[in-house]
C-alpha cells in the first residue's frame, strides 16, 4: 500500500524548543492544573513530566522543521477524500526529569499508518508519529501522537450527549452524581482534598481516602466559549468553565443560566444537576440566583 511506504520516514528533523524549560511556564501549568506538588517549585524544581510536549510546541507561528514526507502523506490522504482530522490519543514515556534551563531539541518519525478503518466519525486512516525529546542532547522522553484522517460519515448522527468514561478509580464519583451529590476525595493521610478522583494523594502519596460532599458554592476561575467544532448534542456557542469550588478544588463543567458572552472570571455560581436523557445526569454550574444545587 502506498501509504505504508511512509512508515519510518521523518516527520520532523532537528526541531528545537522555542524556549528553554523555564519556571514561569511550570508555574502557569501547575496553577492551571491545580498541582501543588513541591517538586515543581524551588531551587531544585523539575518540570511536571506531563509537560513533555509543551516544550516542543511551536505556538501560533508554528515550527519550520516539519518534513516534506509528512506533508506529502497528509496531502495524499486529503486527495483521497480524508480531509477531516481528529486527535485520538497520545502516549508519553519519561526517561529523565526536565529542569529549568534545559534546552530542548526533538526529532519525529512517522511510526505507523493504519489500514483503512471505519469509525463512528467516518472512514479513514490512523497516523501515529513518535517524537524523541532531548535535553542537552540526552533523551528525556518520547511522545507518541495519533490522529485520524477521515471522510465524515454521511447522515445526521443522533444528538446524544457523550457518555463519561467510568472506571474503578472514578466510579464512586459518578455514583454520587447519580444521587445528586458532588463528592470530593479527601486524603486519609494528610487530609488534602483532590479532584478529579485519583487512586493516591498527589501531596503525600497516601492510598487511603474518604469523601466529602461539596457544598455546591463556587466561582468561575477561568472559562472558554466553544464555537467549533460543532457536535450534534451541543448548541454552540456555549461556555465551559473551570469552576473553583468553595472547598478549594476545581472542576470543569458547563456554565448555565446566563448568555455565554456574560460569563466572567470570578462570577459566583452554584451547583445543579442536569438530566440530559434517561441515563445521563451531569453536574453543571448556574450563575445567579438558584433554589439549590441538589435537585
Amino acid at each position: 500500500m502506498r501509504l505504508k511506504a511512509f512508515e519510518g520516514r521523518a516527520a520532523a528533523v532537528a526541531g528545537a524548543g522555542k524556549d528553554p524549560v523555564n519556571e514561569p511556564m511550570i508555574r502557569h501549568w501547575c496553577e492551571a492544573m491545580g498541582d501543588t506538588n513541591p517538586a515543581y517549585a524551588g531551587p531544585e524544581a523539575i518540570a511536571p513530566p506531563t509537560m513533555l510536549q509543551a516544550w516542543t510546541m511551536g505556538g501560533l507561528s508554528g515550527h519550520t522543521g516539519r518534513s516534506g514526507a509528512y506533508d506529502e502523506l497528509l496531502g495524499l490522504l486529503d486527495d483521497a477524500g480524508y480531509t477531516s482530522v481528529v486527535a485520538t490519543d497520545c502516549e508519553q514515556e519519561y526517561v529523565r526529569p526536565l529542569r529549568p534551563g534545559d534546552e530542548i531539541t526533538f526529532d519525529a518519525v512517522i511510526e505507523s499508518v493504519s489500514e483503512r478503518k471505519t469509525t463512528k466519525l467516518g472512514t479513514g486512516h490512523f497516523v501515529t508519529t513518535r517524537m524523541d525529546v532531548r535535553a542537552g542532547g540526552e533523551l528525556a522522553g518520547t511522545h507518541r501522537f495519533r490522529i485520524l484522517k477521515y471522510a465524515p460519515a454521511r447522515g445526521k448522527p443522533k444528538a446524544r450527549r457523550p457518555r463519561p468514561v467510568v472506571n474503578r478509580d472514578n466510579a464512586g464519583f459518578w455514583e454520587g452524581v447519580g444521587q445528586h451529590k458532588l463528592l470530593i476525595q479527601r486524603c486519609g493521610g494528610c487530609g488534602s482534598l483532590r479532584f478529579p478522583w485519583l487512586p493516591g494523594c498527589g501531596a503525600c502519596g497516601c492510598l487511603e481516602w474518604d469523601t466529602v460532599e461539596a457544598s455546591g458554592e463556587g466561582s468561575v476561575y477561568s472559562y472558554v466559549v466553544m464555537h467549533h467544532p460543532p457536535f450534534p448534542a451541543f448548541d454552540p456557542p456555549y461556555a465551559v468553565g473551570l469552576i473553583e469550588l468553595a472547598e478549594g478544588v476545581r472542576i470543569v463543567s458547563n456554565v448555565v443560566g446566563v448568555p455565554y458572552d456574560k460569563v466572567r472570571i470570578g462570577m459566583p455560581v452554584r451547583l445543579q444537576f442536569e438530566r440530559y436523557d434517561e441515563e445521563l445526569v451531569l453536574p453543571v454550574f448556574r450563575a445567579g440566583e438558584t433554589d439549590g444545587g441538589g435537585s
